[in-house]
């Protein structure tokens, strides 16, 4: 044990006199921790508190607006702000004043529905339950086109999230206005549910949870425990160091010299430096718990 004592007396003397292994052990670490801490914080807000403002134009004032509004609003990640005028809106997204606005044509509701209905005649006359449905008139609808501004400076995985929700939306309301319009075609009874329109296919998603209420980690639990792991490995920056300064200045040989283990010499590193790793820990813990909270984060 003396020599053991001894081996570690002298890696502690080694690193006391390395100014840039203590600063790196000790200050960069918590250096990191809190200016990454404080740059996620705000990013994590921003993901979990604010909503999107975006606009809204609807020029339709039918079904299929009111279910695509409806769903947004139910998603609880956007505001959503009614205008009047197609070119007002543009021109605030335009300008980066917001990063979406949403323009329904007009009577889109009722395209939508004459479609499903040309299409389900003509469907049922080629089994002789209807009369043939005239080729003009199918030929003489125009398609409609939801209209999307976008902020130039918007991420394209926004912009294809906010397409294949709303693409989601109208392909439900066209599926359900095709059930509708067969149903009036095969029974005088429209009150009467012969088809089932509710989705059969659904998501269930689990989270971990304590009791009632949803984990979700902050970004202070987020990252003090990652930034305290990467510390650890900064004790390689000195005891690398130690080592080759023992080997090019002869220290390592005279200790091999000496009736003494080399897993002694060992030990001593090895105490050293977990004793190094567990005051890193605590360093980090203690800036979680006592640090963060003074700076307006969330607590751990």
């Amino acid at each position: 044990m003396h020599k053991l004592w001894a081996s570690t007396y002298k890696e502690l003397l080694l690193l006391s006199r390395d100014i840039g292994g203590l600063a790196i052990l000790f200050v960069m670490p918590l250096v990191l921790v809190v200016t990454i801490t404080l740059i996620q914080d705000s990013t994590f807000r921003s993901i979990n508190d604010n909503k999107i403002p975006i606009l809204w134009v609807d020029y339709d004032k039918g079904e299929v607006s009111k279910n695509i509004y409806d769903g947004l609003s139910e998603s609880q990640s956007f505001n959503i702000i009614d205008k009047q005028s197609d070119s007002e809106a543009k021109e605030l997204v335009f300008k980066g004043n917001y990063q979406l606005a949403i323009v329904i044509p007009a009577n889109l509701s009722l395209e939508l529905e004459k479609k499903v209905n040309l299409n389900v005649e003509g469907l049922l006359s080629k089994f002789g339950l209807e009369e043939e449905t005239p080729q003009t008139e199918k030929a003489g609808m125009e398609k409609k086109e939801v209209i999307l501004y976008f902020d130039p400076a918007t991420q394209m995985a926004f912009k294809n999230s906010i397409k294949n929700g709303i693409d989601k939306m109208i392909f439900k309301i066209e599926t359900q206005t095709i059930y509708k319009a067969f149903q009036s075609q095969i029974t005088d009874d429209e009150t009467e549910a012969i088809f089932d329109t509710e989705s059969f296919i659904t998501f269930k998603e689990i989270t971990p949870s304590i009791g009632e209420n949803e984990i979700i980690p902050n970004s202070v639990q987020h990252n003090v425990p990652a930034w305290t792991l990467f510390a650890i490995f900064f004790i390689i920056v000195p005891l690398s160091i130690n080592m080759v300064k023992e080997k090019s200045q002869g220290t390592f040989v005279r200790l091999r010299t000496n009736p003494v283990s080399y897993l002694t010499v060992l030990g001593g590193k090895t105490v050293i430096y977990l004793a190094v790793c567990l005051i890193q820990f605590g360093l980090m813990l203690g800036i979680g718990v006592y640090l963060f909270p003074i700076l307006e984060s969330p607590k751990p």
